[in-house]
């Protein structure tokens, strides 16, 4: 299963509506790494309002996706974190320290523009 990813000017948008399990993460990661390559896209929001918890190794594909997001050119913006998904994040030691969070998408994308426009 892949997710689907949006393009909205120089955005991209993911709304994770899928139960994230190891080949669904991997295959996002490439998507997105490809999709910000192509599209020469500034900025992510990935909306993870939907993802009640995540494992160890979607915790680390989740940090390696924003760091490597980062690495491309892109900024990126996490919302709707619940708060398993948090406390995992965390135990797993995946700093976020460069990374935005809003509660939902359309705070996300206000964030967003406001970063780049800043």
């Amino acid at each position: 299963m892949r997710i689907p990813i949006l393009k909205l000017n120089q955005y991209l948008l993911i709304s994770v509506q899928v139960e994230l399990d190891d080949q669904t993460a991997l295959l996002f990661q490439e998507d997105l790494l490809n999709k910000i390559h192509q599209e020469g896209s500034l900025g992510v929001v990935i909306d993870l309002t939907s993802v009640d918890m995540i494992d160890s190794f979607i915790a680390k594909v989740l940090g390696d996706v924003v760091d490597m997001s980062s690495l491309m050119g892109a900024k990126v913006v996490l919302t709707g974190i619940q708060p398993a998904v948090a406390i995992t994040l965390i135990d797993m030691g995946i700093k976020l320290e460069d990374v935005r969070t809003a509660l939902d998408l359309e705070q996300g994308l206000e964030k967003l523009q406001q970063e780049l426009e800043g």
